[in-house]
């Protein structure tokens, strides 16, 4: 992936700056043996793996007790499913070495086997070829190296904190929230390769965990409710459904005194039925010969003299559709909550994780020095010896662009070197259609939005618009109220059926103003809109009509007008045209998105957005629904086919460039991506005329890292960050690779993180100075905002375009069906859907989009 060109830019405001990596001094190029590790307890095994945890702490006290003797003193890291590292042979490379080991959990102790076999030897040397930049060397090739160097660094921190993957958490300082949970600090630990260095990467983490303790009581936060007297005979297929998503995956003890100790055990569903109703066949141990029919509640009095207090809550079904009470339950410690957070969770993390620079900085500086690298006997055995400070690399400040508004402005043009701007006095640059056949959807109840109270919002609405240079010619649509707990679809259609609409006129736009924000509500309107009806919508909330602002105002005129097919602001042409060497260019974004954990029956979504003018934009977008978590776009070509036929459609001219932004790959999978894709880009070109080969430029984008960086010397924007524009592409960034870390936005809160950009192909021969100006001024030019933003537009786009994939599909919802089971009925999978996954609706296509649509910008 290497390339000719100059890899390093010059341009710009030259600063030094923190980042939140520690230099290595040393690490060794001995062989690291890789080992298969085999853990199944004494005389049976394992169905299914068991929990890393458990993993980790048999593995671990198999090597206290055997290190001395079997080992040779050597020590081995672990990755708690079936890998080891050593720094050194422990077993012949042929040998199986059995290690016998007791280990007690919960009271209970239990045997275990624990086998090793070689299975590989490492040469970190090839670490040493990458970061000198040595051809031949590609990220994969070292990261078996650095995958045994992360568990050697991350041993350490396991010995006191509570670890997933590379991050480790510690329950100090904990913040609880609402359903159940509770928020941990911790930080995250990660190798990696620098320009002729190697790096550790430390950064600050927060996490969901489940609070430990009475299940119970942990329902009840779920709920939101002060006793259980108010679930009675209330647990509907809505509460089960909720209450299944908080128990997926989750490891609960049951405890009471008919038995030793506590019993672990993970719930497959929910009993669709009170314990005191829920019965079976049980004949009990002291008359024998006599079956009797009980309930859950009789068989827990009967068999152990427990008389539930709640017996009218549903049962947990375990394994072999055994059935528990929720309140002899509790919920165990040191579990990650994995599911989607709530609003309400989410503003807690939010605030919770929200750390000025400098304070994240004194998080990592203090998590170094309670980690204590130097002092592990650990990593001195893999021969890693680490700084004890923060490195400092070189960064650069690019100057800001020309910003163009329309030529009735005040201020027509403008250079906001803060990153930030506002519209007073300010006209778009481009009007779309003028706005004449629309209505106004009101799905609150009148009496808490009354009309005087919309038609007001309405005309401050229209005002705005027509000061910002977007024409609104019916400035007294009609206004509909509709019902919310209706069918949506017939509320908007008789919302349009109110407009006096020319023969074959589909309605313009439709403002739907909201009580709330609703994600199943959204999604239906919105859903209606592309696939239906085919008109335009800007949804809004109540609250923001209550209390109306030209600000406001003016951010859905921005919206609209975009919607409409106008422009609101532009770079200078003549720029713009120097940046791309005076060439057409295609301008083309790629996103994947996968379902959450959990919902494997979901597919993927790939969204592909390619710009329709010269100055990019004017954008289109095309979904392309995917096989569950895959990773590489089918019928890409089929897209780009498509965007270069719009392309010409809007220019009438075929692009000589196209720079395509591709998000959504990991560092190792950048050759297979980049390898497939640029293939069938270029397929898409000669199938639209053969010898048509325009150049190509494709990046990677990954907004996702753990890389932040910290001014000195009081050279950041006043929150303390990077100012806006600020690059970096040397020292850290990766030496086979033409690749830079850019500050595109200036931030608002927290500490601000840079998008990684990565040129994996450079047809036009671009510069760093020349990728990274045109990366960071096509940040000015997102459509409905007024300051810069942290990703490249077409990204930007192709994100809000996946964001809206859920809404063109009919059924996106968790999927949660009654199954039955031998003995008892019960809501299945602690959330799974049991439908199958081979449904033909979930194949390789691409999703259609209204055809009134299909080429405006509906997304924004």
């Amino acid at each position: 992936m290497s390339t000719k060109v100059n890899k390093h830019g010059s341009t710009g405001r030259k600063l030094r700056v923190a980042v939140n990596h520690v230099e290595f001094t040393k690490y060794s190029e001995r062989e690291i043996i890789q080992y298969d590790i085999e853990l199944q307890p004494e005389g049976t095994e394992f169905k299914k793996l068991p929990p890393p945890e458990l993993m980790r702490s048999v593995f671990d006290q198999c090597m206290r007790i055997h290190r001395a003797s079997r080992l040779g003193n050597t020590h081995m890291v672990y990755d708690a499913r079936k890998i080891a590292y050593a720094p050194q042979r422990v077993c012949g490379p042929t040998e199986t070495l059995r290690l016998e080991v007791s280990h007690s959990e919960a009271g209970r102790a239990s045997k275990y086997i624990v086998q090793i076999r070689e299975a590989a030897v490492i040469d970190p040397s090839s670490v040493t070829r990458f970061i000198r930049g040595d051809a031949g060397t590609e990220m994969a090739d070292i990261q078996p190296a650095l995958t045994a160097m992360d568990l050697a660094i991350g041993s350490v921190a396991h010995q006191d904190m509570v670890g997933f993957g590379r991050s480790f958490f510690t329950r100090a300082q904990a913040m609880q929230t609402s359903g159940g949970l509770e928020l941990w600090r911790g930080f995250s630990l990660s190798v990696r390769p620098g320009m002729e260095r190697l790096f550790l990467n430390v950064n600050t983490a927060v996490t969901a965990m489940y609070m430990p303790g009475s299940l119970l009581n942990a329902l009840l936060a779920v709920f939101d409710l002060q006793g259980a007297e108010q679930l009675r005979g209330h647990i509907d297929q809505s509460r089960a459904r909720e209450m299944s998503a908080y128990l997926r995956g989750l490891t609960l003890y049951l405890r009471h005194r008919g038995i030793t100790g506590k019993r672990k055990f993970a719930v497959k569903g929910i009993t669709s039925a009170a314990l005191d109703r829920e019965s079976f066949e049980w004949e009990d141990p002291d008359r024998p010969g006599h079956p009797e029919t009980v309930s859950i509640a009789q068989y827990y009095a009967k068999r152990y003299n427990i008389k539930l207090r709640y017996p009218y809550l549903p049962g947990l079904v375990g394994r072999k559709n055994a059935i528990f009470p929720i309140e002899l339950c509790e919920v165990a410690e040191n579990q990650r909550y994995r599911g989607k957070l709530g609003d309400r969770q989410t503003a807690d993390m939010v605030r919770f994780a929200c750390q000025r620079p400098e304070d994240n900085r004194n998080r990592i500086e203090d998590a170094l020095k309670q980690l204590n690298f130097a002092e592990s006997p650990v990593t001195a055995a893999f021969g890693l010896t680490l700084t004890n400070r923060l490195a400092e690399v070189e960064s650069r400040v690019l100057p800001a662009p020309i910003i163009n508004y329309g030529r009735a402005s005040q201020e027509p043009t403008l250079s906001p070197a803060s990153g930030a701007w506002n519209l007073r006095g300010k006209r778009v640059s481009t009007p779309g259609a003028s706005l004449e056949f629309w209505a106004v959807l009101v799905l609150s109840r009148q009496r808490d939005l009354p009309m005087n109270r919309v038609q007001a919002f309405v005309t401050m609405l229209v005002d705005t618009c027509i000061q910002t240079g977007y024409d609104i010619r019916q400035n007294r649509p009609p206004i509909v109220y509709g019902n919310l707990n209706s069918d949506l679809g017939r509320e908007m259609r008789h919302a349009c059926d109110a407009i006096n609409l020319p023969p074959k006129r589909p309605p313009q736009l439709l403002l739907v103003v909201l009580p709330s924000t609703n994600a199943h509500v959204y999604q239906t309107i919105k859903n209606c809109a592309y696939t239906t009806l085919g008109i335009q919508t800007q949804c809004m909330q109540a609250k923001n009509m209550q209390r109306p602002s030209t600000q406001y105002c003016a951010n859905l005129c921005l919206k609209i007008n975009t919607k409409l097919g106008g422009t609101n602001q532009a770079l200078t042409p003549s720029h713009l045209q120097k940046l791309v060497h005076n060439k057409p260019t295609l301008f083309m974004g790629c996103d994947v998105t996968h379902p959450a954990p959990g919902e494997q029956h979901k597919p993927s979504i790939a969204s592909v957005v390619g710009s329709t003018d010269f100055m990019g934009l004017r954008y289109s977008a095309t979904l392309i629904q995917l096989p569950s978590r895959q990773e590489l776009v089918f019928k890409l070509q089929d897209a780009v086919v498509r965007h270069l036929k719009l392309f010409f459609k809007g220019t009438k001219t075929k692009p000589r460039h196209i720079i395509f932004y591709r998000d959504g790959v990991g560092e190792t999978q950048f050759s297979q991506v980049r390898d497939r894709e640029l293939i069938e880009i270029q397929r898409a070109c000669s199938s639209v005329e053969p010898g048509y080969k325009p150049e190509i430029t494709f990046l990677a984008v990954l907004k996702r890292h753990n890389t932040r960086f910290f001014p000195l010397n009081r050279t950041g924007d006043r929150t303390g960050n990077c100012m806006p524009g600020t690059v970096i592409d040397r020292s850290i960034t990766i030496p086979a690779l033409f690749d830079f870390y850019l500050f595109s936005h200036a931030a608002i809160q927290g500490t601000s993180r840079p998008t990684h950009y990565y040129v994996l192909h450079n047809d036009a021969k671009f510069t760093a100075d020349e990728i990274q100006e045109l990366t960071y001024h096509l940040c000015f030019t997102y459509a409905i905002c007024t300051r810069s933003v942290s990703l490249v537009p077409p990204v930007y786009y192709a994100h809000r375009v996946a964001d809206r994939a859920r809404c063109h599909m009919v059924d996106m919802g968790v999927g949660f069906e009654d199954a039955s089971s031998a003995t008892s009925g019960y809501y299945g999978g602690a959330g799974t859907s049991t439908r199958q996954t081979d449904d033909p609706d979930r194949a390789t296509k691409i999703i259609k989009t209204h055809e009134n649509l299909d080429e405006t910008m509906y997304f924004m």
